[in-house]
């Protein structure tokens, strides 16, 4: 792919992304594509229907959040990387919501969605063994839990509306990982 087409690409995903958090799937790709700073018809000739684009995004989303487990795990104090990491999981999961029924529609295999649990169980627990091994994180923290605890986090943010709501609750959620 040609950099300014895979530059396209990806201003597309994070728009659409964004697009679908606030309006949900009902959002037109008119509003992607102006968001992304691009016309319709380069949406169009990357992602030829509203299902390929949503599918794209899941699948984009899935892979940053993944990919930045190890990054944060690198550059910030354990406590401050899972955090960091938790909060951008509650950004996936509004996004995700706002394309729920398009996403049952469009991803039917049920080994995609445990590939993508192994994978941010992955993610979870490279981050909490970062944790652990500078004693800053409790020994019985399983990265399925902090994940359960996440989705349900997630649910009652969207569905209370209520500002700073994820914000606390993964701090109450911190708070039972953290050792000190």
């Amino acid at each position: 792919m040609r950099a300014d087409a895979k530059r396209n690409e990806d201003r597309l995903l994070k728009a659409a992304a964004a697009v679908f958090a606030r309006d949900g799937a009902d959002a037109s790709v008119k509003d992607v594509a102006r968001e992304a700073g691009v016309g319709v018809g380069t949406l169009y000739r990357r992602f030829p229907s509203k299902e390929l684009l949503i599918e794209a995004v899941y699948r984009h989303e899935v892979r940053l959040l993944c990919e930045a487990a190890p990054e944060l795990a690198a550059s910030l104090p354990p406590v401050d990387a899972l955090r960091t990491w938790m909060e951008r999981f509650i950004d996936f999961m509004a996004a995700k919501h706002g394309m729920a029924g398009a996403l049952r529609v469009v991803l039917t295999d049920d080994s995609e969605r445990l590939q993508t649990r192994a994978a941010l169980v992955q993610a979870v627990e490279r981050l909490l063994a970062a944790g652990r091994s500078q004693g800053a994180m409790r020994e019985q923290a399983k990265p399925q839990d902090v994940l359960m605890a996440l989705g349900g986090i997630s649910y009652m943010a969207g569905a209370e509306q209520e500002p700073g709501l994820a914000t606390r609750l993964i701090d109450l959620l911190l708070h039972g990982i953290v050792t000190s």
